[in-house]
């Protein structure tokens, strides 16, 4: 059974801090695969800035290239919204009974994991991957059985920066990978 873990992420783009993670996780656990599930518009926040869908989801995959066991997912795109990841693991449990999936969150999301849908779930049959964020309390569930905390490397960078950036016209080299940049500077996204 193929162990693959899930960074959920608006990825509003995609950037070298996402991939640094990603990569970590692929080459510094237990983890065959890390799928970067790119996260729909939640009708409950204000669109904003927030590029489309498809739009993402294609930077991703530019993000990813051809690195073996990194692979970009658009499973929630088709789900009732809001989605919650309690419903994309059953059906990716139903579509896929050849792995064996588990979380990869950064440390403030496990802070408010008691508050989402069916946590009692998903401690019981998922494993939990979080990367530390400097200043940001990991709350409670740190000492869980099946939350393993990762001190992975992390740069402070957001989406919000390289999107500010682009709107300013500032070189966005180095934030994000090479074919990510290439194809923000050639297009029209965030200006």
């Amino acid at each position: 059974m193929r162990k693959t873990g899930l960074f959920f992420g608006s990825f509003n783009p995609v950037h070298v801090g996402h991939m640094i993670i990603a990569n970590y996780m692929l080459t510094r656990t237990e983890l065959d695969e890390v799928w970067l599930v790119v996260s729909p518009q939640n009708p409950f926040k204000k669109a904003g800035s927030l590029a489309r869908d498809h739009d993402r989801l294609y930077l991703v995959k530019l993000a990813i290239g051809d690195t073996p066991g990194l692979r970009a997912s658009n499973v929630e795109f088709d789900m009732p919204k809001p989605s919650y990841t309690i419903d994309t693991l059953a059906v990716l449990r139903e579509k896929y009974p050849d792995r064996a999936f588990s979380l990869i969150m950064g440390g403030d999301n496990l802070s408010t994991l008691p508050k989402w849908k069916n946590v009692d779930i998903l401690l019981r049959d998922y494993d939990i991957h979080v990367y530390n964020r400097p200043g940001r309390e990991v709350g409670e569930l740190a000492e869980h059985s099946r939350v393993t905390l990762h001190d992975a490397p992390l740069m402070h960078l957001s989406a919000t920066y390289i999107r500010k950036a682009i709107k300013e016209g500032v070189s966005i080299r180095y934030l994000v990978p090479d074919a990510v940049a290439r194809e923000l500077e050639a297009g029209g996204m965030y200006k």
